[in-house]
């Protein structure tokens, strides 16, 4: 057999090798579109539910532009990282998790909102069992009860559906995405921050505010947050 027969039998042996996913682990561009999908997924959901709860047909989002809501997205984030080693532990240990976790998570959120720009999104203080007004025992319980589908059952299938975003523009894609968020971020946080500004009767004078008043006044945001109070109201 000559050496070229030879060299194209041992080619045609050679197992080829597996093409590597997009995100394989819990690695960051994983972390980052589990935070963008339920920053979008939070915030539809949470629609719908104030539809079947209220009849009312409401804005949720978390930020000005398009429909997403940090709160979910970090939340989501949070959720994974934390209860990812209980993944093969009995059902009570991550519900038990879930459930201090979301409620220390949500109580964090509502602080650090009231003391950033002086607003709430959400007061539970008529509510059975709160504490301080940012939780209650039912909606703590009703963390746990995601924790425990989200370990068993939606971040399974969702991590799948990541890795299979194509390689060939999935790091190009993430990277638009990660400067869009971050940029609506901000955005966001400004436009709240001259809002409350103006409401505190503490708003100065410069090109950064008067672009927000221009652009972003009362009424308006009043629509992009309709659940936003201050509190001193």
């Amino acid at each position: 057999m000559s050496t070229a027969v030879v060299e194209k039998v041992k080619t045609e042996e050679k197992p080829s090798v597996p093409k590597k996913k997009f995100a394989q682990g819990l690695c960051f561009y994983k972390l980052f579109w589990v935070f963008f999908i339920a920053c979008f997924l939070g915030v539809i959901l949470e629609t719908l539910w104030v539809f079947v709860t209220r009849f009312e047909l409401q804005n949720r989002t978390g930020l000005i532009y398009g429909p997403f809501n940090l709160v979910y997205g970090c939340g989501a984030v949070i959720m994974t990282i934390c209860l990812n080693w209980l993944s093969g532990k009995r059902d009570l240990w991550i519900f038990l998790a879930g459930t201090f976790i979301g409620g220390g998570y949500e109580y964090f959120c509502s602080w650090i909102q009231e003391k950033m720009f002086g607003t709430v999104s959400w007061q539970y203080d008529k509510m059975a069992y709160n504490l301080d007004g940012r939780i209650n025992l039912l909606y703590c319980i009703f963390w746990g009860i995601l924790a425990l589908l989200w370990v068993k059952e939606i971040y399974p299938r969702m991590s799948r559906w990541i890795e299979k975003i194509p390689n060939t523009y999935a790091l190009s894609l993430t990277w638009v995405l990660i400067v869009f968020m971050i940029f609506n971020t901000i955005m966001s946080a400004l436009a709240v921050a001259c809002m409350a500004a103006r409401n505190q009767d503490s708003a100065t004078s410069n090109a950064v505010t008067a672009y927000f008043d221009e652009h972003y006044p009362d009424e308006r945001m009043a629509k992009i947050y309709p659940s936003m109070v201050f509190v001193s109201e």
